[in-house]
């Protein structure tokens, strides 16, 4: 749930005042200096839940949008702290930083959080390919969300509390899995047999799985 202390007014670009208590960011100050919390990088925003979006911004994090999505995003009454655009004259609020992007955004948002050794990012997108993110998962952590579902690469040994019944998928090949408390519904689907805890072993370096939100 959104913490009381968030203001319930944001400034929209056009300077009129919105009354919007779930999304409403408090000051910058804090967020840049400090990056306590995992980024948020908004590459698409089509059919994601405000209830959703709102927990990912619930403790001011530092939020980086796709220049198309900008007009969106602020429709929300987010506080932008950087654009990805190929524009050096973007028109953004007061404060955001441009972050000049050519033909990769995704790639070029990535490279600027790792350079500004950020720990961790929550990305909203609409599409997940392997080779996007592969490189980047020895310099910082990736939660994606996507279409209803959590995608995160794991670990040989990654071991997690879950409910009975939650599925997690298998996002590209895996060598000599084992696992444990899952049951095999086809070759990249498995499911939680029980409440309680699940692990998955393999022999490769790392491994994206998904789960549903």
């Amino acid at each position: 749930m959104i913490q009381a202390k968030l203001s319930g007014r944001c400034t929209t670009r056009s300077g009129k005042l919105k009354s919007l208590p779930y999304f409403c960011i408090m000051s910058s100050h804090h967020i840049v200096r400090e990056k306590q919390e995992p980024a948020l990088l908004i590459m698409d925003l089509a059919g994601f839940l405000p209830e959703n979006l709102g927990q990912l911004l619930e403790w001011s994090p530092t939020v980086i949008v796709a220049a198309d999505m900008y007009d969106h995003a602020e429709s929300f009454g987010i506080k932008i702290d950087g654009v990805l655009t190929s524009n050096g004259a973007f028109f953004a609020q007061e404060n955001s930083q441009i972050i000049l992007s050519s033909a990769n955004p995704l790639e070029d948002a990535l490279k600027f959080l790792v350079t500004g050794q950020y720990p961790a990012v929550n990305i909203i997108t609409n599409e997940f390919a392997l080779k996007d993110y592969a490189l980047y998962i020895d310099d910082i952590n990736l939660v994606i969300f996507i279409c209803g579902h959590r995608i995160f690469p794991v670990r040989t040994g990654f071991s997690k509390w879950q409910s009975a019944g939650e599925r997690i998928v298998l996002l590209h090949e895996v060598k000599n899995l084992r696992t444990s408390g899952l049951k095999h519904l086809s070759e990249t689907m498995l499911e939680t047999e029980k409440d309680g805890f699940y692990t998955l072993t393999f022999e490769q370096p790392f491994l994206f799985i998904s789960e549903t939100l």
